[in-house]
């Protein structure tokens, strides 16, 4: 019976190669396609990749493997992936700090943007200020004031260094004459759980994360970094409402491959992708996270990437931001 099952599912996965036609088979080949995440497990990379990975598998025809790399804040699994053979088996998950921030605030980088095709960016969010349910501070004024009745005995939280949320955190010390330390996390899902375990009392974290314990009253929202109020928390003033726009940003998931990678299989992997993104059972899926599909691809993606490192750069040296 075994043998039986074996066989046919053989049978029917080689049909599903054979539906693609000898082109496919040119363009791609039969092994696995490892998709790496540089970060921890748990995070909102990890829900992201699983979901888009799985109708991508189906729409290629291919197993497609997700591996976790973590360490150096995604430098690590953009190495590996930079050194990785430019044939379209191994993808990165890129994120807006992997993407446009790490070149400005990690020095010796053992990779650059020019080893990248990017294919698409996948999903956006905005950022949210959140503190421990326990505080007394409950809006940005009364936060500020209390931060500034505990000098040099508190510390903001962030869910990486040298990420949109480490440099937030620095910007709203700058920008508000505080004086805090800084307790990087080792992703948004811990970052979540230190927050609501008042080991740090607040931080900027990832929607994903953190709505689901801003609704359960488990955290305090004190303001998103969105243009105009997310959909996902309509009751939570943006940064640019409470007179600082300044704080203004959101960040993004997507995928990348190497550099050098034949157009053929690029095209390929694009439009799996897309697939993914246009399912509305995916999308479905992704906004009950919190977060919103993009879909931007192409070379209307790689010219907004070049303008936000650029934009990034700015802000980093004139702030004197510095990851360690």
């Amino acid at each position: 019976m075994h043998r039986r099952n074996l066989l046919a599912s053989a049978v029917a996965f080689a049909g599903s190669l054979v539906a693609y036609g000898p082109s496919f088979g040119q363009a791609l080949p039969s092994r696995p396609i490892r998709i790496i995440i540089p970060y921890a497990p748990g995070g909102g990379t990890d829900a992201y990749t699983r979901l888009v990975s799985e109708h991508m598998s189906k729409t290629l025809g291919r197993i497609l493997i997700v591996e976790h790399k973590p360490g150096r804040t995604g430098n690590t699994g953009a190495q590996f992936v930079a050194q990785a053979p430019a044939d379209g088996e191994t993808i990165l998950v890129t994120t807006q700090s992997l993407t446009e921030i790490s070149p400005s605030v990690f020095a010796n980088l053992k990779w650059s943007q020019s080893d990248f095709i990017p294919l698409i960016r996948g999903v956006t969010s905005p950022l949210v200020l959140v503190s421990n349910s326990g505080l007394p501070a409950k809006t940005l004024p009364d936060l500020v004031g209390w931060i500034k009745k505990n000098p040099g005995k508190l510390s903001y939280s962030s869910y990486s260094t040298g990420s949109p949320s480490h440099f937030l955190g620095f910007q709203l010390n700058q920008r508000f004459g505080l004086d805090l330390g800084h307790v990087p996390s080792k992703g948004s899902g811990y970052q979540a759980t230190d927050l609501m375990g008042g080991h740090v009392p607040f931080g900027f974290a990832q929607m994903h994360a953190s709505r689901p314990l801003i609704q359960a009253r488990k955290l305090n929202a004190i303001a998103v970094t969105s243009p105009g109020r997310s959909r996902f928390l309509p009751d939570v003033p943006t940064f640019a409402e409470l007179g600082h726009d300044e704080f203004t940003t959101s960040v993004w998931f997507g995928l990348t491959v190497r550099a050098g990678t034949p157009p053929a299989v690029v095209e390929r992997l694009l439009s799996a992708a897309k697939a993914a993104h246009a399912d509305l059972e995916i999308r479905a899926k992704l906004e009950s996270q919190g977060l919103e599909v993009s879909g931007q691809s192409g070379p209307e993606l790689a010219a907004d990437i070049k303008t936000q490192i650029e934009r990034w750069a700015r802000l980093v040296k004139a702030a004197g931001f510095k990851a360690n």
